[in-house]
């Protein structure tokens, strides 16, 4: 049987009073939320500590990836971050619906991610789409990326931009909703 994470993953709508959705979900929860706390506690001068215990929470992610604290991460086994990847402060994370973040890509302070959305006819049913963010992509301060996004290769996102579509690699985009502005 496939998890309840799983199954979101593949498109179902999950109504979020379900047991199994309180179990599952909201255990991976209160882990990274207890962990967020701790990293966002913890003395910015004591960077080895920070990167174990981020190490701790996102089990995917790679030894030379770095988010600044503070930020908020909900489901931090559903994000997986590349080499060289770095996270200004700010940063908040809503990854049920998975994220997974390249090599070298940059992201600004306060930019938030979600996968997460609500169907309007009951908010209490959730439903998932990936966000993937691709090598070298620049995501400036306070950028809120939108479900089922993917941020090209290389590409830059202007500081402010709400992406609710898929920006082409080597590409600036900006505004709100993010709109193209010129290939790089």
């Amino acid at each position: 049987m496939k998890s309840l994470i799983e199954q979101l993953h593949q498109g179902a709508h999950i109504d979020i009073r379900d047991t199994e959705y309180q179990q599952e979900v909201h255990s991976e929860i209160d882990r990274c939320r207890h962990l967020c706390f701790i990293i966002n506690q913890t003395d910015p001068s004591e960077k080895e500590k920070v990167l174990s215990l981020e190490h701790k929470l996102i089990d995917d992610m790679a030894e030379n990836a770095f988010l600044t604290p503070p930020f908020q991460i909900d489901l931090a086994n559903c994000l997986h971050l590349g080499n060289n990847v770095f996270a200004n402060h700010g940063l908040t994370v809503m990854s049920l619906g998975g994220i997974t973040i390249e090599d070298g890509a940059m992201l600004g302070p306060e930019v938030g991610l979600f996968t997460v959305n609500h169907n309007p006819e009951d908010v209490r049913i959730v439903y998932t789409k990936p966000i993937i963010i691709k090598k070298g992509a620049w995501i400036g301060a306070r950028v809120n990326i939108m479900p089922g996004v993917t941020i090209g290769e290389g590409a830059i996102v202007a500081s402010g931009a709400v992406v609710t579509h898929d920006v082409e690699s080597h590409t600036l985009v900006a505004g709100v909703p993010a709109k193209k502005i010129k290939k790089l």
